[in-house]
Formats: structure tokens, sequence, C-alpha cells
């Protein structure tokens, strides 16, 4: 990774120029931290964090949030390069009793949604009685399905990303502003 005073990095074969700061990153994290620390108050939920993109998201989140709660993970891929695709394959599943227990999906992402309608059916067959999605990023012009987000951070273009967990080919999850590919 070459770091050019950090307005532009170059990822493999690709440049991108800064998009959000840490700053504007942090500030959507503790708005969402508040939001679900209140809807949820009383309640002892599990955190079900998607790796592996949404790490550094729900560290920072899960930090902030005032309440009682388990955490656990899945790893999920639909991606291939740049491009999404239309197949999610589990890579790590789910290892904790789902029943009757509220659940907060945490991801970093949601462009077309095919990961997370996928996510949301396999909690309702594994019963969980509350099943939200916190995501830090969003792009309604690329969403494709029809379910509730909870929890947005920042709605932003069809534009891709890294950063800040988000990652091209594995590489630029650890930069800590997202960045937008340059074309």
């Amino acid at each position: 990774m070459n770091v050019q005073a950090m307005k532009k990095v170059k990822v493999r074969d690709k440049e991108f120029a800064i998009y959000l700061k840490e700053k504007q990153i942090q500030k959507a994290v503790s708005k969402m931290s508040d939001e679900i620390s209140k809807d949820l108050h009383g309640k002892v939920p599990l955190f079900l964090i998607i790796l592996n993109g949404a790490f550094v998201f729900a560290s920072d989140l899960l930090r902030k949030v005032k309440l009682d709660c388990e955490v656990s993970f899945v790893k999920l891929s639909s991606y291939v390069g740049t491009q999404s695709t239309a197949h999610v394959r589990e890579l790590i599943g789910l290892d904790r009793v789902l029943k009757d227990r509220y659940v907060v999906i945490l991801e970093d992402i949601i462009d077309t949604g095919i990961t997370m309608e996928y996510t949301i059916q396999k909690l309702k067959e594994l019963e969980a009685a509350d099943v939200r999605i916190a995501s830090l990023l969003f792009k309604p012009d690329a969403f494709q399905k029809n379910y509730k987000i909870d929890y947005v951070g920042l709605e932003i273009p069809n534009d891709f990303i890294i950063g800040y967990g988000l990652d091209y080919d594995g590489f630029g999850r650890n930069l800590p502003d997202i960045y937008k590919i340059v074309e």
C-alpha cells in the first residue's frame, strides 16, 4: 500500500481518494450506539458481527453501547474483487442458540442487500424474538431488497470504498478513514 499524504492511497492495482474522515465515522458510530442503547434498554441483546468487514465498526460501537450484551460472529461473503455477486457463501457459521433472543446484526455496509436478506432469513429460522440491523454505511441506490434497516450510520452513493474494515481483495481494512475508488 502506497500512502501519499493520506488524501489518496494505492491499494493493489487501484487508486482511492479520501471520502470519510475518521472523525465523521466516529460521530456516526456514537449516534448509533446511543440509539441502540436507548431502544434496547432493559434487554440483553446478542450482537452478531458480520466478518470480516464489520470488525472495526463493531469494536468501536460495542465499546460505546451501554447495555449488558453478548457478542458472536459469522463470516459471510458475496463479493469478488469490486463486484457483489448474487450468491452468499457462509464461511463461519453461528454457534449460539437464538430462540427468543434479541439480536442486533452489525454490518459494515449494505449495498444490494443480498447478504443481509440471507442473514435475516437464517435468524428467523433460528426463532430469534427480535432481529435488528445496524449498518455503518448504506447505499440506497444499490439496495435491491425490501426490509427495514434499523440503524444507519451514513448513507453514501454507490461507489466502491475501502478502509475502516472495508477491503479490496483483502487489503485496505486497516485504514482509519474511508476512501472511494478513483475511476
